[in-house]
């Protein structure tokens, strides 16, 4: 029986990895070596970046709330108890489009939060 060296396939997966560096700088977009290697790099702070992504956008909508809340007189940690003792269960990426969007209504849920709260 003949012997199967695997040429075929392992040209095919150099050139996935090449085809997955375009566009990178200098040699990391041309040689095998120095793309698998970036590659690999890109994977780990690809990974870092989608947990950071989470983090970010909590910290923004947090934020925005915060905003709407000194406009009505309270801050973000009391006007968030208020809201669990008063049972609303909105997520804070509603609730910062509502400060942003739709004033009225998040002073509805202040004064809902207020009188919750006591």
């Amino acid at each position: 029986m003949a012997r199967v060296k695997g040429a075929m396939m392992t040209r095919k997966h150099r050139n996935k990895v090449l085809g997955l560096a375009k566009g990178y700088w200098g040699n990391k977009s041309r040689h095998y070596k120095m793309a698998n290697e970036q590659l690999m790099k890109s994977g780990r702070y690809a990974y870092v970046g989608r947990k950071q992504k989470k983090r970010d956008f909590r910290q923004l909508w947090i934020t925005r709330i915060s905003a709407g809340c000194k406009a009505n007189g309270m801050n973000y940690s009391t006007f968030m108890h208020g809201l669990k003792l008063a049972g609303v269960d909105m997520n804070r990426k509603m609730l910062s489009e509502t400060a942003i969007h739709d004033a009225a209504a998040f002073t509805a849920l202040c004064d809902l939060a207020k009188k919750a709260i006591g």
